[in-house]
């Protein structure tokens, strides 16, 4: 968190993907297609990509992919650190609109406290409905 705001000054590539394309494309494609759109979003184009994992995106940008790239690279750590803060920040969001569900606790990970909320309360509207811990919840 308190690294966030200097990260962020130097990058305008943050991209966010909803839980509807998530659903339809899986986390994966989600998670690839992010990081594309944030890459369109940089002032400048990049020399090379230092990928965290070992699945590269669809770009013509040369890229590396770097297993465990977090732990390795400062580039992949400021990266993390912008995605993990964005994504927290949202879940804060609605922690405040779905307030039975403790998004601000667990922050959508799945905890067995938010499986349980899920149980007792059914998935709410931005619940991933192919995630395996809400599609059970889902009246067919």
């Amino acid at each position: 968190e308190k690294l966030f705001p200097k990260i962020k000054e130097m990058v305008n590539g943050i991209a966010v993907i909803g839980h509807e394309i998530i659903d339809e494309i899986n986390i994966l494609q989600a998670t690839k297609l992010a990081m594309k759109q944030a890459i369109d979003k940089l002032m400048i184009s990049p020399d090379i990509l230092l990928i965290d994992g070992n699945q590269q995106i669809d770009t013509q940008i040369k890229q590396w992919t770097i297993v465990k790239g977090d732990a390795k690279s400062f580039s992949i750590a400021a990266a993390s650190i912008l995605a993990k803060v964005t994504r927290d920040r949202i879940m804060e969001e609605y922690h405040h609109k779905y307030p039975q569900y403790e998004f601000s606790r667990h922050k959508g990970y799945g905890t067995q406290r938010h499986r349980d909320l899920i149980a007792t309360h059914g998935p709410c509207p931005i619940h991933r409905k192919t995630f395996r811990g809400v599609s059970e919840y889902i009246p067919r």
